[in-house]
């Protein structure tokens, strides 16, 4: 049967905050686009982002985009760029007024401004008072920008292949992207979309550990992809555990209940974050308030009848504050925990949340690797923006609100530059035959029948595997291991067979796609976090304890080929401003 083809300016893999807002500025450029998704567009993970997003609109607080830097930088553990830090914060500003005018439905202050709210990490004055700096609208952030940026491709006729899921990328001898080679969910059948420029913008990878924040469809695939295409992934030791998961369920509790005025408690009813950040407290960075939840309950504070979790308490704030701010929250609470937080405190843990590594690019969103002329050299033809990117603006560890700062930012420049690349690159390369075979052959992989392993069977073993080797604390000789038994699980692999092998909507396929990828995103955390010697942000060594920034103030890169591990220097230089030199990180 002969392999459906579509021809495209630009291919989008993924249809989240960045991919949209690349998809919107292509469009507009009067582009051909394709945004490939494997759900339908408004179901994306942006739309589970509850906070708010960061600028410093200055509309509560006094606030500049130059202290906004300073926070970034800290909150890194001194491990972002700081050129990128400097270009994320100064264009924060005109990102979020040109969401407002697309019509994002900010909650508003009484003078009629976007209302910003206190989030952890933020200060004034670098490193001085609390800041309210996080746009937010209600507790429902994310979800209203996903859905005005969907509307606003609608307008641009951008074209949407939904619930298609991208198998591997098409590249040629040179190691140009060509496009890729995609699954139409629906029938089954393979289809080869050509573009001139390829950009990935598929979102994070939590689904690698048993407890967690993200959906189900945050299996790293753009990021394994680009593993297999032979591009390395960088920084992905740094995984942030989200202090404020429902206990036992890993659904998200927004660092904005803590905005609003709400606090952490032990059994014996102490506000104990006071003991780990006596200056922040609750809004201390997301990393030392998930290690103290942690050490709380080690060292038998816990509460509940297994002394597993904290208490958040809301309730002191009031019921028309939780009604009007954290609506979603309550409703959370509700269904999950069983509490209404008006009344009661909610139970949380810390859950696996956001990975600061991912595929490497510069503040453009060109895909860069290690070449033969330096340390950065793109990829011609392939971009990448949002979670499964790392610009490096978030280094060891991200602050809350920067996330959706991050996506619609870096997605919007990376549109904007593809269209200049589009102008110098007007024509198609040619198509790589052996690698369209390659792909095919990985898009038949789970065709022979028989008896093997199944692949809920395996995903169980592995997400067990990531949480008890590679946690929010960790240990050489418990890593090592980890690394062992990951090799030994994506042997495994092989012998993986799907009982149902009907082509229509077999989510058994996807889901098999999705542990290959999942596997290959975890041998780069778990290998990338066994070499770091050091603590640094979201990464915590009891047998390391301090940061090293003689040794290690370098990010990793790791290469699927042959397991292998390359550093690169930070850039600790700004574009227009004095370099924010490292100290010791308190708050």
């Amino acid at each position: 049967m002969p392999l459906n083809k579509r021809r495209f300016d630009a291919l989008i893999i993924g249809a989240g905050g960045a991919g949209l807002n690349a998809a919107i500025q292509l469009a507009n450029a009067d582009a051909r686009v394709a945004v490939v998704s494997k759900v339908f567009p408004t179901r994306s993970h942006t739309v589970a982002a509850q906070g708010g997003v960061n600028a410093a609109l200055a509309n509560v607080l006094p606030d500049s985009w130059h202290w906004h830097m300073f926070d970034t930088v800290k909150g890194s553990d001194y491990l972002g760029d700081q050129d990128a830090i400097e270009f994320m914060c100064r264009e924060a500003i005109p990102t979020v007024y040109e969401l407002e005018h697309n019509g994002v439905p900010f909650s508003r202050l009484d003078n009629g401004k976007i209302y910003q709210r206190a989030f952890g990490g933020q200060s004034q004055n670098f490193g001085g008072d609390q800041a309210a700096r996080t746009c937010a609208a209600a507790d429902r952030t994310g979800h209203a920008i996903l859905h005005t940026l969907y509307q606003q491709n609608l307008r641009a006729r951008t074209h949407f292949f939904d619930e298609y899921f991208a198998i591997e990328l098409v590249t040629d001898d040179e190691g140009a992207v060509l496009g890729a080679l995609v699954m139409e969910i629906e029938t089954g059948e393979a289809l080869l979309i050509e573009a001139k420029v390829t950009l990935l913008a598929t979102g994070g990878c939590g689904q690698v550990y048993r407890t967690t924040s993200n959906a189900h469809i945050n299996t790293g695939d753009g990021m394994a992809m680009a593993l297999r295409a032979g591009v390395p992934l960088q920084d992905m030791e740094f995984f942030q555990f989200h202090p404020t998961g429902i206990a036992g369920k890993g659904m998200l509790i927004t660092e904005g209940v803590r905005g609003e005025g709400g606090f952490l408690v032990n059994k014996d009813g102490e506000r104990f974050m006071e003991r780990y950040a006596p200056n922040a407290k609750d809004l201390a960075s997301r990393d030392v308030v998930s290690r103290a939840i942690v050490t709380e309950v080690k060292e038998g504070r816990g509460c509940g009848p297994q002394g597993d979790h904290v208490l958040l308490q809301i309730h002191h704030v009031g019921e028309e504050i939780v009604a009007k701010r954290l609506p979603g929250i309550r409703e959370s609470a509700r269904i999950f925990a069983g509490v209404d937080p008006v009344e009661e405190p909610i139970p949380v843990f810390p859950t696996a949340h956001y990975v600061m590594g991912g595929i490497p690019t510069d503040r453009y969103g060109r895909v860069v690797i290690p070449a033969r002329h330096g340390p950065e050299e793109a990829v011609p033809g392939l971009y990448a923006a949002g979670e499964c990117a790392c610009v490096s603006v978030h280094g060891a560890n991200r602050l809350g609100g920067n996330s959706l700062l991050d996506i619609l930012v870096f997605g919007r420049a990376a549109g904007l530059d593809v269209i200049s690349y589009l102008r110098d690159n007007a024509n198609h390369r040619p198509m790589n035959t052996a690698s369209v075979d390659k792909a095919m052959a990985a898009f038949q992989r789970f065709d022979q029948g028989g008896e093997g392993i199944s692949v809920a069977e395996l995903r169980n073993e592995f997400r067990k595997c990531m949480e008890d080797h590679a946690g929010v604390f960790r240990v050489q000789d418990v890593m090592d291991d980890g690394v062992e038994k990951i090799k030994q699980l994506r042997e495994r692999l092989d012998d993986v067979r799907l009982k149902d092998q009907s082509r229509v909507f077999n989510t058994a396929r996807v889901e098999a796609f999705e542990l290959v990828n999942m596997i290959d995103v975890g041998m780069a955390i778990a290998l990338s976090a066994a070499r770091r010697q050091e603590s640094r942000g979201a990464h915590s060594r009891p047998d390391h304890p301090d940061r090293d920034d003689k040794n290690w103030l370098k990010h990793s890169l790791y290469f699927k080929q042959d397991d292998t591990l390359d550093y690169k220097p930070v850039r600790t230089k700004p574009l227009t401003v004095e370099s924010f030199p490292p100290k010791a990180r308190v708050y």
